[in-house]
């Protein structure tokens, strides 16, 4: 059939709607005619009836018609380019319509006529700007592409504008087809883009009916999952799986990475600051409503570590990855637009106001608290665009003590001294205590640190019952923060109550619940809470030895040998040496020494230096000796105590003492074995020239 047949053909197929089968036909066949033509009008006409057929715009998923159109035309611009090169190179019969990509392109432009929404007008001008100056192609003259470029923001800035012609419906359209053609335009270019216009119907695409649909997925998910005894099934047949394969393939969905790029572009350069606001609003409210669907899921029950137990092979190895994998590009999408929304409330002036700061930082840790059953799921929030909102929403609220309260006792656990029985709100209760740990010194009194921050930590401190992955975050997380809140000068009242019962709690967990890392920095800064220049070590001056009593007198019955690999993966990271119960409480007794008073100081050095020669294994004993060392040589000592231990070292016995013990028995061997702890500019018995 001849090119023009086929195009009178296609001309009629257009005023009909068809079943799949011949639409898709209609599409390549249109695809084939806009690469093989060569009368310029002829493709001014195929591209003016395309956008009005209703074969092509009458039927459902419009999202995905859009992305055919620009498929369309990004497609037939590289072979137009493609032939136009291989015409220049070759002589003989012509490949294509013949037609330069200048001509092609204009033909084509003009094809987009009054007759169709601007919004359609941009579907095509973003396919021809990919085909032919994407992936570094250079096809048309500079002056060319400075116009589409330009007829592609008149197109953006009209289709959003409140004159459009078919309102909300056209766009998710423009979003999608920005999305594409964004990364294409000069910054000149993407300067003229109506950011203030932009950016609400960007959060519509992307949270709305075109995109994530507010997380309704997860309701559908939850109907098909079916529970046999306390298996799970959720088969990779059922409605809710398909639909999140259908889902994870629409254009906005697929493409969902660029498009928080470019809502974060929009929100750092919109002028209207109100626009911004109402976006983190969007946030809030979609997250929000995603927590709630996964808390109703009946798959949100389980806990990391008993999805093994609890899901069959299909569902642990196809759906339940697949769910996750959606899920965390669901997070990183938002958080992505809420990094922008922070880094801007730093910048602007009027979201850094004081009426305005705490708000923008209270809602942020809402969407980041609301999406922690993902971003706790495997550390993946260990990005540095999540440490950055986080840390600096805290920074921010920091600065304004009624916010921190309100937000702490707004999202605090309702049952303090209970641990919740489901694995999601653990989840809430591990980001509540990571967040108060930052709090204590912006709360108004320690009455209410220890109200919002002590008793819930202390839920977590209590508990005795087995240990999972989660249990030993939240039981680390409740220790830092009842560390921080003690560490606040101005809540010695309570430091004076929770010391004695915290240093037993301390002593309790471990090493059942506390890794020896964590062990030795809670009980180290413990012991500089107690200690000058905090203010209780004058009026309570007896607390801390009577701490370090408690450790050296468990140090004679405690276990030698090493101990097991934990449950998480700080844990077993900290195991790479090994460690015994009682060798990490001697290297507690050694860690706590640059904090001791100037009065207790060299005899617990003495009693430190005993310690370490209690302990049986030569590769542990080793590690003491070289934390002693430590101690002594690397600036953790002020002025007064380094030169205590100088003469301690030097001239009272305490290197024969670290070295070899009380009995200066044959704990060294080896012919460096007394030289390898000295004092820099030491002199040596037997070496060369004077002794002074």
């Amino acid at each position: 059939m001849s090119v023009d047949r086929t195009l009178t053909t296609v001309l009629g197929l257009y005023q009909d709607v068809h079943d799949d089968a011949k639409t898709e036909q209609i599409y390549a066949t249109t695809t084939s005619l806009l690469t093989h033509l060569s009368n310029p009008l002829n493709l001014s006409l195929l591209t003016s009836q395309l956008l009005n057929s209703p074969a092509i715009w009458r039927r459902p998923n419009r999202m995905r018609t859009c992305y055919r159109i620009i498929s369309i035309f990004n497609t037939a611009a590289i072979h137009v380019r493609r032939n136009e090169v291989d015409n220049s190179r070759h002589r003989g019969p012509r490949v294509g319509g013949g037609l330069s990509s200048e001509a092609w392109t204009r033909a084509i432009v003009k094809g987009a006529d009054d007759r169709s929404p601007r919004w359609k007008h941009l579907l095509v001008l973003t396919g021809i700007l990919m085909g032919m100056e994407g992936n570094g192609r250079q096809s048309l003259p500079s002056s060319l592409r400075n116009t589409l470029e330009h007829a592609v923001m008149t197109a953006t800035n009209l289709a959003l504008g409140p004159d459009a012609e078919e309102g909300l419906a056209g766009t998710g359209a423009v979003v999608l087809a920005l999305n594409y053609a964004f990364p294409l335009l000069s910054d000149l270019s993407q300067a003229s883009l109506d950011h203030d216009l932009l950016l609400p119907c960007a959060s519509r695409a992307l949270l709305g009916e075109d995109g994530l649909n507010s997380g309704l997925l997860l309701n559908a998910v939850n109907n098909d999952v079916v529970q046999y005894g306390h298996i799970f099934d959720w088969p990779t047949a059922s409605p809710s799986f398909l639909q999140l394969q259908h889902l994870d393939q629409q254009p906005l969905i697929s493409g969902m990475g660029p498009l928080s790029r470019l809502l974060a572009y929009g929100i750092e350069h919109a002028r209207d600051s109100r626009v911004v606001l109402q976006i983190q609003d969007d946030l809030v409210v979609f997250t929000k409503n995603l927590f709630e669907q996964w808390q109703a899921n009946k798959l949100g029950g389980l806990e990391v570590s008993e999805e093994a137990a609890f899901l069959t092979p299909e569902t642990r190895d196809t759906t339940w990855p697949a769910l996750w994998q959606f899920l965390k590009k669901v997070m990183y999408a938002v958080v992505a637009v809420l990094h922008r929304i922070v880094s801007r409330s730093l910048l602007d002036h009027r979201l850094r106001s004081d009426a305005v700061a705490p708000s923008i930082a209270t809602k942020s840790l809402h969407v980041l608290r609301n999406l922690c059953f993902v971003s706790s799921y495997h550390g993946n929030n260990a990005f540095q665009v999540y440490t950055f909102t986080y840390l600096a929403s805290i920074d921010i609220l920091t600065q304004y003590p009624e916010a921190c309260n309100a937000l702490l006792q707004e999202i605090k656990p309702p049952s303090p001294g209970v641990i919740p029985a489901h694995p999601l709100l653990r989840s809430l209760d591990l980001f509540y205590l990571n967040l108060a740990e930052h709090l204590p010194l912006s709360l108004p009194s320690w009455e209410a640190c220890d109200a919002l921050i002590v008793q819930p930590a202390t839920t977590y401190l209590s508990h005795s019952a087995p240990l999972s992955a989660r249990m030993v975050e939240l039981f680390e997380s409740a220790h830092s923060a009842v560390l921080s809140a003690l560490s606040c000068p101005d809540n010695a009242p309570l430091t004076v109550q929770l010391a004695p019962f915290y240093a037993d709690t301390l002593l309790k967990s471990f090493p059942s619940h506390i890794s020896p890392r964590q062990f030795r920095l809670a009980f180290k800064t413990m012991m500089q809470i107690l200690s000058p220049p905090f203010p209780i070590s004058a009026t309570h001056p007896g607390l801390a030895e009577t701490f370090l009593e408690m450790v050296r007198f468990r140090i004679g019955s405690a276990n030698p040998a090493p101990l097991p690999p934990r449950p998480d993966a700080q844990g077993q990271s900290d195991m790479s040496s090994p460690s015994s119960e009682q060798s990490t409480l001697v290297m507690t007794l050694i860690d706590s020494l640059p904090f001791l008073h100037l009065s207790i100081f060299e005899e617990w050095m003495m009693l430190a230096a005993e310690a370490v020669h209690e302990i049986p294994d030569p590769a542990m004993r080793e590690a003491a000796k070289r934390r002693f060392w430590d101690i002594l040589v690397n600036g953790e000592m002020d002025v007064e105590r380094s030169a205590i231990g100088v003469a301690w070292w030097g001239t009272k016995g305490g290197r024969e003492l670290v070295l070899s013990g009380r009995s200066g028995g044959s704990g060294e061997s080896g012919p460096d074995s007394e030289h390898r702890f000295l004092m820099s500019g030491a002199i040596l018995e037997g070496a060369t020239g004077s002794k002074l």
